[in-house]
């Protein structure tokens, strides 16, 4: 039987953050700042102390971060800590027992009160004269030499020998060079560093056949890059294209998921594959794979990056249907089961059976995945990952990312929470959520307080304010006010958000009351918009979304999520929240309510915004333009349509 690791001298415990036991690596990208905490403690009452060190993906230790205890009598012990560069890293918490620090508490009470002054002095002088000599050659072992001296000269005054333990120069040597006994070390743990973009952007998903022109309706990449300008003015970073692929023509799906395709219905891009090609093959109506790189060319040209859907799945005409038939579940009438989601069918779609030919499988994938990368794709948005085994995205992402760490994969799995943060957990940068469900200060309050605590450690929220499948009965009802202060919440809780083409324009007509589907939605039709119309006639949220955006980018609290914290008011329809990033502080504070103004009073967490609770402060609404002095408690006044929100920078 495998014997359990000694707890070592000095017990540390509870290392976090800490995914799986350890057993997988937590998250950050270069440049986060995030915290280390450990539980560092000893029998009796001498004192402890502790740091972090981190080894760099060369494996090279860095220099040791110092921890403090976060809160007296907790044994508590934390410190902040910032990689620089990607790649593979581990932490370690070493602890020690700190014998000058137990000195100093002795001699702060014996000294003043005349209690064996002699002795302990020259108990001081000894363990300084051990400091000196583990200290570098040079300027520090000569500071605390003459330190250990002075504390041992009997021919000084009591004031001065002791006042030479704490001298300012001294405090700065032991400071870089503590005296440490008993030093004890935690396990390794291993620290993934990722580039910013699997933390922080901005995603605009929008259907390229629906960018045509009046001659020829259908969008090609040609046409469709005429819109890549306005996005890329609006301040996003990411553009998102649904499949781009061939569409099968069995069972195609009609107008409003019609069972009943005319010769003029495009069908569903998820419904992926025909005799012209499969998932490597673009869709012929929308050019070639030429066309393609010169789209992806053009977006560069204006500063954003593509992200492609991956959907694994086969329309009945793909070819693998017919290369691959094990590849596919088969009924005992010999006929293909295709995919279901109670009382949701897909007719049009045929699921894999990953377990026939798993291997067969990551390999076609991987394949496939870097056929789109050699065309400049470096993000995969992966549709409906939880209906797959999570081990098959392990060995995928896992090669994938071998070779090319800077591939980023978002997972669009709205689906039980345990599933969601597995996917996270074993690879997935980014990932979907509940957030287009959470519409009240409590569900927004609770749900971020778990995305930004233990989960941020490796699982990265995407908010997306809508989707082709999802219009929330808040958007419906709420009309324009809702669509403001939804993008608002967005883009301000998340690093990242994103919307679906026609938010800006507050499309919300459902299919039927009760649906969460669009009427006539363009995931079954072209569905051209006349954005200029829009524009001219003011029917269109992109001011405030490029606003928005302007914001994002300029502060960099906003990129972050580990540091959202929520602070209190007397309204449950006003919700307020700040993030600090060093020097950088922002105060978000919103109307929940599309339909009334409400007025409420804000009470900040001040020392939590590092200011003493009597402290005023100046902010600026970066939305308005407008300044204010601000305090502990305040009062606000949203009205939707003209103030959805206050974006506050604390001056």
């Amino acid at each position: 039987m495998k014997s359990t690791r000694p707890i070592g001298r000095i017990p540390v415990r509870d290392v976090s953050p800490r995914v799986e036991c350890g057993r997988r690596p937590a998250k950050a990208v270069v440049g986060e700042t995030f915290l280390i905490t450990a539980t560092v403690f000893r029998e009796g009452h001498d004192a402890v102390a502790a740091n972090i060190v981190l080894k760099d993906p060369e494996g090279r230790r860095r220099p040791a971060v110092r921890m403090r205890e976060l809160a007296p009598g907790t044994d508590r012990w934390g410190a902040e800590v910032t990689p620089d560069a990607q790649g593979r890293w581990t932490y370690t918490v070493e602890a020690w027992s700190d014998p000058v620090t137990t000195w100093r508490r002795h001699a702060a009470i014996k000294i003043p009160a005349g209690i064996d002054t002699g002795l302990v002095l020259e108990e001081g002088g000894q363990l300084y004269e051990r400091a000196a000599a583990r200290a570098p050659r040079g300027e520090a072992r000569s500071v605390l030499r003459s330190a250990a001296r002075t504390l041992l000269d009997d021919s000084l005054r009591v004031e001065e020998r002791y006042a030479a333990a704490s001298a300012p120069e001294v405090e700065e040597v032991l400071a870089r060079y503590p005296l440490r006994d008993l030093v004890t070390a935690s396990r390794p743990l291993q620290l993934l560093v990722e580039r910013e973009r699997a933390l922080y952007g901005s995603w605009y998903e929008f259907f390229p056949r629906s960018e045509g022109t009046p001659e020829i309706p259908h969008g090609t990449f040609r046409t469709a890059a005429r819109r890549l300008p306005a996005i890329a003015e609006m301040g996003f970073d990411v553009v998102y294209l649904p499949p781009i692929h061939p569409i099968g023509t069995t069972f195609r799906k009609g107008k409003n998921n019609s069972l009943d395709a005319g010769p003029e219905d495009v069908g569903v891009p998820w419904a992926i594959g025909s005799p012209e090609g499969g998932h490597d093959a673009v869709h012929p109506d929308l050019g070639t794979i030429d066309d393609f790189d010169w789209f992806v060319r053009q977006a560069s040209d204006v500063g954003l990056e593509i992200a492609l859907d991956f959907a694994l799945q086969c329309s009945p005409d793909h070819p693998w249907v017919h290369k691959h038939p094990e590849w596919f579940h088969h009924r005992p009438d010999g006929t293909i089961a295709y995919a279901e989601n109670p009382p949701k069918k897909y007719q049009d779609i045929y699921p894999i059976a990953f377990d026939a030919d798993m291997d067969g499988i990551v390999k076609e994938t991987v394949r496939v995945m870097r056929f789109w990368m050699d065309h400049g794709v470096r993000i995969f948005r992966v549709d409906n990952p939880h209906t797959k085994p999570v081990v098959f995205w392990e060995r995928v992402i896992g090669e994938i990312n071998a070779a090319d760490p800077d591939v980023i994969f978002l997972a669009e799995a709205f689906t039980r929470p345990a599933m969601m943060h597995t996917l996270a957990q074993i690879g997935f940068q980014q990932s979907y959520t509940y957030f287009t469900w959470r519409n009240s200060k409590q569900e927004l309050t609770e749900y971020l307080t778990e995305l930004s605590g233990e989960a941020a450690a490796y699982m990265r929220p995407n908010f997306f304010a809508n989707t082709p499948d999802i219009l929330h009965a808040y958007l419906q009802h709420g009309g324009r006010p809702a669509f403001e202060v939804r993008a608002v919440l967005a883009a301000t809780l998340s690093p990242t958000w994103g919307i679906y083409s026609g938010y800006e324009l507050c499309e919300n007509t459902p299919l039927r009351e009760g649906s969460e589907e669009y009427l006539d939605s363009e995931k079954y039709q072209l569905r051209p918009r006349d954005w200029e119309a829009a524009e001219r006639e003011g029917r269109t949220i992109a001011p405030l979304i490029t606003r928005l955006n302007e914001i994002r980018r300029r502060h960099p609290a906003l990129r972050r999520l580990r540091n959202l914290h929520f602070h209190g008011t007397d309204n449950d329809a006003v919700i307020a929240y700040s993030k600090r990033e060093g020097a950088d502080t922002v105060i978000v504070v919103a109307n929940l309510d599309p339909h009334h103004t409400q007025e409420a009073t804000v009470s900040l967490d001040m020392p939590h915004l590092g200011l003493d609770w009597h402290s005023g402060l100046s902010v600026r609404d970066e939305l308005s333009g407008a300044e204010y002095r601000w305090g502990g408690t305040n009062y606000v006044r949203l009205e939707p349509g003209r103030a959805p929100a206050h974006v506050f920078h604390v001056r």
